[in-house]
């Protein structure tokens, strides 16, 4: 029977990349199942069981649908460019003083840069993952949209996938629910799947512990940086901190010291070794500059910028903001206040439902601030 094409799927083990297997192959297309070993959790002295798509049982559950259902599946070690891709990443944005997205690196350099090259090595036509987003071509370029199902939704972390990429990339879930997916894998035979929990946690940090991670990874920050001051709004000095990779910006709890009113970070100032503590309203910002941007939707933003709905966290509902691209940058002016933006983090442009593109939070400000102006600091 003549096939479709040759996908090769990224199966984590979970029941989502699974179904998103078993859909493909049921529609025709020649499928190779591919699980990434990505980080090996027991070396970094962590206390939590290796979980999530890097251990042993995913592996095995991976394995149990290929076999059941008898396309070709394989492992792939990916440990040294997980190591350099993201790993680094995450360490080095801290000691940058900025709280990093290990997911959106983890989507665009390995889940689709690595799988890409080993689709080529197989003679895959095109990969294909379980995440909660669509993908279609519209005026000769691929545009991302949100998943039918809005609390799965993934579409904020695809954004840095590259055009070439997307033209290869299948996402057979996008149009359906997580509630229908439970269903199709029980109609399937795997009940397991339905049942197995599901992990949240960063997959190289199950125990939540980024504090413990990087005193491990770097064991001579905590000495570097202990010892440094919180400061209030206006700069005077209200007590010591631990050093200031060790907080991130909109953090209330685990500081260390009671303020007397409840503290939220501000403001990391890395230069300085110095955490702003402030009030909740202090954390509101009315505008933001992104940088090392990708965009999908368009080739570039339109002359005299473009109303979009813009994202600052995974979670986050969005908010009405218009941005304006400007040397290799974007301005965002948002309409209503933003709590908690942190340099960093991943902003994602929406109009509609479609992924206009996104970029790397480098700077918040509030309108009337000396950083509203793009030329008052260094991007």
């Amino acid at each position: 029977m003549e096939t479709k094409g040759r996908v090769l799927v990224a199966m984590s083990g979970g029941i989502d990349s699974s179904v998103a297997a078993v859909l493909l192959h049921e529609q025709g297309y020649e499928v190779i199942g591919m699980t990434m070993k990505t980080w090996d959790y027991a070396s970094s002295g962590g206390t939590k069981k290796e979980t999530g798509c890097c251990s042993l049982d995913s592996i095995n559950d991976a394995r149990h649908i290929a076999v059941s259902l008898g396309f070709p599946h394989y492992i792939l070690d990916i440990r040294e460019e997980f190591g350099d891709s993201v790993i680094d990443y995450f360490t080095n944005e801290y000691v940058e003083g900025r709280t990093p997205n290990p997911c959106v690196m983890c989507n665009t350099h390995i889940k689709w840069d690595a799988l890409l090259r080993r689709a080529d090595q197989l003679g895959c036509d095109f990969i294909a993952t379980g995440h909660y987003a669509q993908i279609r071509k519209e005026n000769g370029r691929y545009v991302i949209s949100k998943g039918v199902d809005a609390l799965k939704d993934q579409s904020y972390v695809l954004w840095g996938v590259s055009q070439e990429s997307l033209a290869r990339t299948i996402l057979p879930l996008g149009h359906l629910t997580k509630q229908r997916i439970r269903e199709m894998a029980t109609e399937r035979g795997f009940v397991d799947l339905v049942n197995k929990s599901e992990s949240y946690e960063i997959c190289f940090v199950p125990d939540n512990d980024y504090r413990g991670f990087l005193k491990r990874r770097l064991p001579e920050l905590e000495d570097a940086v202990q010892g440094g001051n919180f400061v209030d709004q206006a700069g005077k000095i209200i007590g010591k901190h631990e050093g200031y990779p060790f907080y991130t910006i909109g953090q209330r709890k685990g500081l260390g010291k009671a303020f007397g009113f409840p503290a939220f970070v501000t403001e990391i100032r890395k230069e300085t070794n110095e955490v702003v503590i402030g009030k909740l309203e202090d954390l509101n910002r009315t505008g933001m500059y992104v940088g090392q941007l990708n965009l999908q939707k368009y080739a570039e933003i339109p002359i005299g910028g473009l109303d979009t709905i813009t994202k600052v966290r995974y979670k986050d509902p969005g908010t009405e903001a218009k941005i304006e691209q400007f040397q290799g940058k974007i301005k965002v002016e948002f309409h209503d206040e933003v709590s908690g933006i942190a340099p960093g983090q991943a902003a994602v442009f929406y109009e509609g439902d479609d992924v206009v593109g996104g970029g790397w939070i480098l700077k918040s400000f509030q309108k009337g601030s000396v950083f509203e102006n793009v030329q008052s600091f260094e991007v």
